[in-house]
Parts: structure tokens; sequence; C-alpha cells
């Protein structure tokens, strides 16, 4: 794969574009609530910002951090379900490789 294939695959993974994967069309039961979770988050992360800028006590901003990390750690698990439930079964139904590799790559960095 060129590594300008690379930039533009991970871009549709980004924007929650459906594109595809061998032969299935890459697209996701839970993609709007994961869209609307991601949005929630956002907004979490523009009032830390703000408690930030207010000078709020610091034991509040980090136990706010702290439920942002967790919500998208949940937002990450959505989405790393819904690629095994999907993307992983029909790439093992048609004997994709690539397919598992990256996922075992991507868990390796979503576990950091």
């Amino acid at each position: 794969m060129a590594h300008t294939h690379d930039h533009d695959h991970e871009y549709l993974h980004a924007h929650g574009i459906p594109h595809s994967h061998g032969d299935h069309p890459h697209i996701h039961e839970n993609q709007k609530a994961v869209i609307n979770r991601m949005a929630r988050i956002i907004g979490h992360m523009e009032s830390v910002k703000r408690m930030v800028e207010d000078g709020r006590d610091c034991s509040e901003v980090l136990v706010q951090i702290a439920a942002v990390k967790s919500a998208m750690n949940n937002v990450g698990k959505v989405i790393l379900q819904d690629h095994i439930k999907h993307c992983i079964v029909d790439a093992v139904e048609h004997e994709d490789d690539q397919a598992i590799e990256d996922l075992c790559q991507a868990i390796d960095k979503f576990m950091k």
C-alpha cells in the first residue's frame, strides 16, 4: 500500500466516511452513536479548557480530564467491537491477513 493511500485511508476512518476494505463496505452500526459521543466529549474538553482559562482548582481539572479519558476509552471500545463484528469477521472469511495485522497494531496503539 502506498503512503498516500494510507493517509487517505486514515482520513476516511477519522472522518467516519464509509469506504471499502477489500470487498465489503466499511459501515458500522454504531457510527452515529460514536459521532454523538465524540461531540459530547469535544464539548466536555471545551469546558475543561475554560476551567483552566478561569484558573479553576487543578484537582477539579484533573477529575474532569479523567472523565474525558474514560469517555474516549469507551468510544474506542465501541469502535473496536464494531470493527471485530464486521470488518474482522469479513477479513477472516476472505483470508485477509493484513486486516487482522492492522487490527493488532491498532489495539497496541489504543492500549498504550
